[in-house]
């Protein structure tokens, strides 16, 4: 299964990303813009989405500073198509 973690600062941890956009924004004509925070995402295939909670607490995420949110569990997407074929394109 296709899982994805995103990983945030906690409320009240300093956040130097978050703070730099937040001042450039303005600067670039982007006006009414606040508490921004820059975290991550993380996008992974598991076989047991249960565990997700334990790799995140144990891993992927600092739990002393960070929160994390699992977003829903979807399935992989398909793997590409192989072999040749008509498919047009610059080589096709």
């Amino acid at each position: 299964m296709r899982a994805r973690v995103l990983v945030r600062p906690k409320a009240g941890i300093l956040d130097p990303q978050g703070q730099a956009v937040e001042r450039a924004l303005p600067a670039l004509g982007f006006d009414g813009v606040r508490n921004v925070h820059v975290g991550r995402m993380i996008e992974l295939d598991v076989d047991d989405p249960e565990r997700l909670p334990e790799m995140c607490e144990r891993l992927l995420t600092n739990p002393l500073i960070e929160d994390w949110e699992i977003e829903d569990v979807v399935p992989p997407p398909p793997p590409p198509p192989t072999g040749g074929g008509g498919g047009g394109g610059r080589w096709g």
